[in-house]
């Protein structure tokens, strides 16, 4: 005996109402319309219904809409057929299977069931009712019924009905504020209206759509994952998955996204001043891992391009998040003079298959084996480093740093601040092409090949930029002839793998102030498991 069933009522054919629990026993048989097993067990059912009607009830909850007059007419049942065509009860009571039998005795507790049609179940049931109610057994032809047949898929787990109905039952788990729009209201000219979105279509995110994105993680919905600055909005899995639906998320994405929220929203990262400054800094997510493959990234043809689901929506629903429930929006605390395209989306994954260094997250401290997202404040880029010719090792080497020379101006040097270099395969062959090239001794290169006099950054009619003159003046030739490289530091170089095998194209991020003042790269690891 197991735990009663939830109780119902349900209409019948003719307009009557039947509940469960009722004065007695009841035989439930769930059955639909166009399931060919529940067409072989409704004459059975039927003969239950006459042999055992006078002492217990004997319906059939059905989920085929017209469909249920249909199949009480093609058998000619007269035993009362319920309306569950809106499936309500076939997914309060989990059906799986149909047809779906229950023996319920007068508290609604379950003294038997099974599903589909096993012959000797259903005349082993006939022999235990017979014998629970002193009545003689149920006439079948047995002989002329199959021994087995499976029965098909409750019509509650389809897409269109599980969702709503999940949505209705598992209401109580979504606390953010619903909208209710009208009729006549256009969805997605409503959500521009109201300022939600990012200047590009949202996909509506219906109670269905949110409870089916929270499915792709294990923490609650209202466990919160970050408070969001600038105006310190609490971000909980519920609110992460109502912007992940309008970026257009799919459910296993969530625990990427969960961890690059909690990574943005460190005072190390600084979101609020990312967000704020006019230089138009945006976060830069690079995703490292078995992750990568189990939610389908791109790392290779494209990587920091349009076309993949998971780079372009995952990115997006970071922004929409600071947006939406952290305040950063273009024209209130968002004040970047021009913007830049990363302020959509800019998210990929490492080639780790087709790099010879340890991976960016091995490099931070992590574990190969672990999933690891990283996120840098960046102002600029992807910028191409274009070297089609240069056959040796420190040749391409130099060809890169001289393409990091555009980090906030060519004249800057010796800044403390962030780089994030995309090496692509065909320049990492010729990088390795006598022997290995490390990830230090290209540092040590771009540092070399960058090395400029103090007085090339000396402010002069070409550029204002650079150190003032009056200060220059009180240098000396000396000191002005000392070399600068481009970055105060080779730890301000970050380097990574991505790219296809065809093209002798690397990239660069150029990035913000780095450090207290500015934003610092963070990497948080991926609870996927």
């Amino acid at each position: 005996m197991t735990d009663p069933k939830p109780a119902f009522s349900l209409k019948t054919l003719t307009g009557e109402t039947f509940s469960l629990p009722g004065p007695g026993p009841a035989l439930v048989v769930f059955v639909k319309e166009d399931c060919e097993t529940c067409n072989l067990a409704a004459p059975v059912v039927q003969a239950f219904h006459r042999a055992y009607g006078t002492a217990m009830a004997v319906v059939m909850p059905a989920q085929s809409g017209d469909g249920n007059l249909v199949l009480r007419d093609r058998h000619g049942l007269t035993l009362p057929i319920l309306d569950d065509s809106d499936c309500r009860t076939s997914f309060d009571w989990d059906i799986e299977i149909v047809p779906s039998v229950f023996w319920i005795d007068a508290k609604g507790a379950v003294l038997s069931h099974f599903e589909g049609f096993v012959r000797e179940e259903w005349q082993g049931l006939n022999d235990q009712l017979a014998a629970s109610l002193g009545l003689p057994a149920a006439q079948v032809d047995w002989g002329g019924l199959a021994p087995w047949r499976p029965g098909c898929g409750s019509k509650h787990l389809y897409p269109e009905y599980f969702d709503k109905l999940a949505a209705e039952r598992g209401g109580g788990q979504l606390k953010a504020r619903r909208i209710e729009i009208a009729v006549a209201d256009d969805v997605s000219e409503f959500m521009f209206d109201q300022g939600f979105s990012d200047g590009l279509p949202l996909v509506p995110p219906t109670p269905e759509r949110v409870l089916r994105m929270m499915q792709g993680t294990r923490r609650a919905p209202q466990d919160l994952v970050a408070i969001v600055a600038p105006n310190m909005g609490e971000a909980t899995v519920e609110k992460v998955a109502i912007n992940a639906v309008m970026a257009g998320c799919k459910p296993e994405y969530m625990p990427v996204i969960i961890a690059a929220l909690e990574a943005v929203c460190t005072d190390a990262f600084n979101v609020h001043g990312v967000t704020a400054t006019t230089m138009g800094a945006a976060p830069v997510i690079v995703v490292n891992g078995p992750v990568r493959e189990r939610i389908g990234m791109n790392k290779g043809l494209g990587a920091l391009g349009s076309g993949n689901r998971a780079n372009a929506t995952i990115g997006r629903a970071i922004r929409l998040i600071v947006g939406n429930v952290g305040g950063g929006k273009p024209g209130g605390v968002e004040r970047s003079t021009l913007g830049n395209p990363m302020k959509y989306t800019m998210c990929f994954a490492e080639n780790e298959e087709r790099s010879p260094w340890p991976p960016l997250h091995v490099e931070r401290g992590f574990r190969k084996e672990d999933s690891v997202v990283t996120v840098f404040a960046m102002t600029g880029g992807p910028v191409h480093i274009v070297d089609q010719e240069s056959r040796a090792p420190d040749q391409v080497a130099g060809s890169i740093g001289l393409g990091l020379e555009g980090v906030f101006l060519p004249k800057l040097r010796n800044l403390p601040v962030d780089a994030l270099l995309v090496v692509c395969p065909e320049h990492i062959d010729t990088l390795m092409s006598e022997g290995p090239y490390s990830k230090e001794r290209l540092r040590a290169r771009i540092q070399e090949v960058t090395r400029r006099p103090l007085r090339e950054m000396v402010a002069d009619p070409v550029s204002g930029a650079g150190i003032p003159l009056a200060i220059a003046e009180k240098m000396g030739p000396e000191r002005l002839s000392a070399l600068a490289p481009k970055f105060a530091g080779g730890e301000y170089i970050h380097i990574v793998v991505a790219g296809s095998d065809a093209g002798k194209f690397s990239s660069a991020f150029h990035g913000w102030a780095t450090g207290e003042i500015g934003s610092q790269s963070v990497s948080r690891r991926i609870d996927s498991d």
